[in-house]
């Protein structure tokens, strides 16, 4: 017969994942509002790369992560905007 899980475990498990979370939103407003105005004007010049220039970019982010310059959150975040742009561009 299978153990059933308590509800103790079932809270813990949602506390953990409501921690993260919030981890991950305060990174992210971190960002946001660390940024100066060369990060905007970054941004605006990203827009105009290739496909070729995008997939070196996701490439460098696998570099920095495998030695470890990256957090996976901060890896794949970006290289998921980095796909999602590409699959933008091809839809095109």
């Amino acid at each position: 017969m299978a153990t059933r899980r308590t509800t103790s475990d079932k809270r813990q498990r949602e506390r953990a994942k409501q921690a993260k979370a919030a981890a991950k939103r305060e990174r992210r407003q971190e960002r946001s509002s660390g940024g100066s105005d060369d990060t905007v004007d970054e941004a605006g010049a990203d827009e105009d790369l290739t496909t070729e220039q995008l997939l070196e970019r996701i490439e460098t982010l696998h570099a920095a992560y495998d030695a470890g310059e990256l957090s996976f959150e901060d890896f794949d975040e970006q290289k998921s905007e980095l796909v999602d742009r590409i699959a933008l561009r091809l839809a095109q």
